[in-house]
């Protein structure tokens, strides 16, 4: 009776939803009871193609996000929907960290931004009449953060996870703490087996290899350990990975991929030739 009640609740929500238009436009969705704002983009040649989430960096700036993916979703004949956390309502903790922890606690999934994040994947599902549309996530910055441990924790049916030019990244590790590694979590969420599904999840370094600026980086101690630079940082995560997953002989479907002197701008990042590639399994 529950799952028929469900369904129902998911009816009544969508009716009269309609499937998004061409071009440009922005729709407010209802998401853990309360509104948020997403950008999107729908190609001329879009017909049955891949749903592109963009998740914006530290200025919040969802729009110019959409915009930077245009070219993308023309090559990949892709849907594209950037939502924005404005500030006021997600915190740094809750964006670039993804909400799992608040006042040094853990939270109910449920209330993990990651969550947000799915149910928007879901809604645009429903409007577009596919639940089984192909999904990708791709990054920048703060945005590259939050999916980096969006990988980690909830990945969800994601093809591909793109996480570019992160500041910070979570790396495979219990002797760093959250968010830069698995220290100070419970159990259940920094086991082996966590870290074993992190390191089989589909994610995807992407990095300037010009993105050697100190700007909005972290700069506290316990983050320079993970490296001087974006750059720095990526191959040191992405290298402890691969090396774990060697030693123990556990799956490893991480990928990096450069983006020859470009420095930390999304834009050129997604406009670079190397972008497509972020897409491709390894």
């Amino acid at each position: 009776m529950k799952a028929i009640l469900t369904a129902l609740t998911l009816l009544t929500a969508c009716a009269g939803a309609e499937p998004l238009p061409a071009g440009k436009s922005k729709l407010t969705l209802t998401v853990n009871a309360a509104p948020l704002d997403v950008f999107t983009y729908r190609p001329a040649s879009f017909r049955d193609g891949p749903l592109l989430v963009v998740m914006h960096g530290l200025n919040r700036n969802a729009d110019d996000y959409r915009d930077s993916a245009v070219p993308l979703a023309d090559q990949l004949h892709a849907l594209v929907v950037a939502p924005h956390f404005p500030k006021d309502r997600f915190s740094t903790d809750a964006y670039q960290r993804g909400g799992v922890m608040r006042g040094g606690k853990v939270q109910p999934k449920e209330k993990w931004t990651f969550q947000f994040v799915h149910d928007v994947i879901a809604r645009i599902r429903e409007r577009e009449g596919r639940a089984d549309m192909p999904c990708y996530l791709i990054g920048h910055s703060a945005g590259g953060q939050i999916l980096h441990r969006l990988a980690a924790f909830m990945p969800g049916d994601a093809v591909r996870i793109i996480a570019a030019n992160p500041g910070t990244l979570l790396f495979p590790t219990r002797e760093q703490n959250f968010p830069l590694g698995f220290g100070g979590l419970p159990p259940e969420l920094s086991s082996d087996d966590q870290i074993k599904a992190y390191l089989a999840a589909p994610l995807t370094f992407y990095l300037g290899t010009a993105d050697l600026l100190e700007k909005n980086l972290d700069m506290k101690p316990e983050a320079m350990r993970q490296g001087k630079t974006r750059f720095e940082r990526g191959h040191a995560c992405f290298a402890m990975g691969q090396a774990l997953a060697k030693e123990r002989g556990w799956p490893f479907h991480w990928q990096l991929i450069e983006a020859p002197d470009v420095g930390h701008s999304a834009g050129t990042m997604f406009a670079h030739p190397q972008a497509l590639k972020t897409f491709a399994k390894p």
